[in-house]
């Protein structure tokens, strides 16, 4: 029997199943540190590790800077640098783990009545809450070092919101071509750091050439960090025209990935 692609089969399709959603996320949450001696902790330690080492890094040995106007302090660059990685690894790991999620589990493909569409979903939980983590020690971080929060910080949701819709259309996409092309995980990585560097996450915008910037500019993570800078960093609203235009591109694009994802899961038992 085909499956309906239609956006409002896909959004009836994720209320009917919101408690499955629920309850398999929370597991894929507790599951991801079951066993570890310090448990849901890894989630604030290995955030604040790899801030503290990139912070080192490129403030200290490569001497990076943000030309901010001030006398800028090795913490305002790690605030301004976390920001960028928050947004980075929220799409990121969703491109890594997407080409694995249908492969990691044929048992689910063999039940006809499960939706397998849920799938990225589940992982999209998971990406958030360690992303919502990761906010968290953000926002404290810059209460701590400067005494306040921007009003502004209530518009990170609506910031965050377009491209959180742009990764699950990624993920359902990378989910089905990963049955069927055992290359695609390869290839996520590769792309994913590229994306690391290619991205303004130790640079400025400013700090690249007027001739290229257009290339930094069409990578889809380059307006989100630069959009999360404002409100968290900055204290400014956002470029409403440029969200609303981003916003509607990622639900454009999410419809189309369900549309694939449900067109071609009739060949996922096949393969697997």
């Amino acid at each position: 029997m085909p499956h309906s692609s239609s956006p409002a089969a896909m959004l009836r399709g994720l209320w009917r199943n919101r408690q499955l959603i629920a309850r398999m996320t929370k597991r894929e949450i507790i599951g991801r540190y079951k066993g570890s001696a310090l448990g849901l902790f890894w989630s604030i330690l290995h955030p604040v590790f790899m801030l503290v080492v990139y912070t080192f890094v490129f403030s200290v040995v490569f001497k990076a800077r943000w030309n901010t106007g001030d006398e800028e302090t090795k913490t305002q660059f790690a605030i301004i640098l976390f920001a960028g990685l928050i947004v980075h690894g929220l799409f990121t790991e969703m491109l890594n783990r997407a080409p694995w999620l249908v492969l990691a589990n044929p048992n689910y493909v063999k039940k006809v009545i499960f939706p397998l569409e849920i799938l990225p979903i589940t992982a999209l939980g998971s990406v958030l809450f360690h992303s919502i983590v990761s906010l968290t020690i953000l926002l404290a971080a810059f209460l701590l070092f400067n005494g306040f929060l921007h009003w502004t910080v209530l518009l990170v949701p609506l910031v965050l919101l377009p491209l959180i819709i742009l990764s699950l259309a990624f993920s359902w996409i990378l989910a089905s071509l990963g049955v069927f092309l055992r290359d695609v995980a390869q290839t996520t990585s590769i792309a994913t750091m590229v994306l690391l560097f290619a991205s303004p996450i130790f640079f400025p915008v400013s700090a690249i050439p007027e001739n290229l910037r257009i290339w930094i500019m069409l990578n889809p993570l380059t307006f989100i960090i630069e959009q999360l800078r404002m409100v968290l960093v900055w204290g400014t609203p956002p470029n409403w025209p440029g969200l609303a235009l981003y916003t509607l591109i990622a639900l454009v694009a999410a419809w189309v990935g369900f549309a694939w994802f449900q067109k071609t899961r009739p060949g996922f038992a096949d393969v697997l």
